[in-house]
């Protein structure tokens, strides 16, 4: 388990890059992106670090949200 000040200092900057995707790919400005991402459940998984969903990579971050934007259903690799 990575520790909770390691964790709290990488958590930002994955949500900036994965704030920056979904605005740049749905022409929304950053707080409207932020919102979108906050709203969902993908981001309560991302913020726990026991769920290791901060281990993917931004792209398959933001794939994962694309596809409970689109679907409603979040579907985790390995879970």
């Amino acid at each position: 388990m990575m520790d909770i000040e390691k964790f709290s200092a990488i958590l930002p900057m994955i949500v900036a890059a994965v704030t920056d995707k979904i605005a740049t790919e749905y022409h929304l400005d950053e707080n409207a992106a932020i919102e979108k991402l906050y709203s969902t459940q993908l981001y309560s998984y991302l913020e726990d670090e026991k769920t290791k969903v901060w281990h993917y990579s931004v792209d398959k971050i933001f794939d994962l949200y694309k596809t409970e934007i689109e679907t409603g259903k979040l579907e985790l690799p390995g879970y």
